[in-house]
């Protein structure tokens, strides 16, 4: 099977990229092993292969929805940071120039 041939200055422009003369022969190589690599594939016999999404077998896991006994409020806050005005988390600032109202 021979070579496929990839003009990667068409491609490049496709996808909108600039690509330099000394990075045009390494990419147009490398664009070529992977399309010459992906037809190898392609000539695999897969007869018998069931198809899959993805490579570990993943199942959702389900419970039924029960209430409880909801936590307790204070329970909950005591590992805040801090607290303002008793309900709110107070959080360390993120963004520079915020002040506190």
């Amino acid at each position: 099977m021979e070579k496929p041939q990839i003009d990667i200055k068409y491609v490049a422009a496709l996808a909108r990229l600039e690509i330099r003369p000394e990075q045009a022969e390494r990419l147009q190589n490398d664009l070529q092993n992977i399309v010459e690599y992906i037809n190898e594939l392609g000539e695999l016999d897969l007869t018998g292969v069931e198809p899959t999404a993805h490579a570990a077998a993943l199942s959702n896991v389900w419970r039924e929805d029960e209430a409880g006994t909801p936590f307790d409020r204070d329970r909950m806050l005591a590992n805040a940071p801090a607290l303002m005005n008793g309900d709110l988390i107070r959080v360390p600032q993120v963004l520079p120039g915020e002040g506190m109202n």
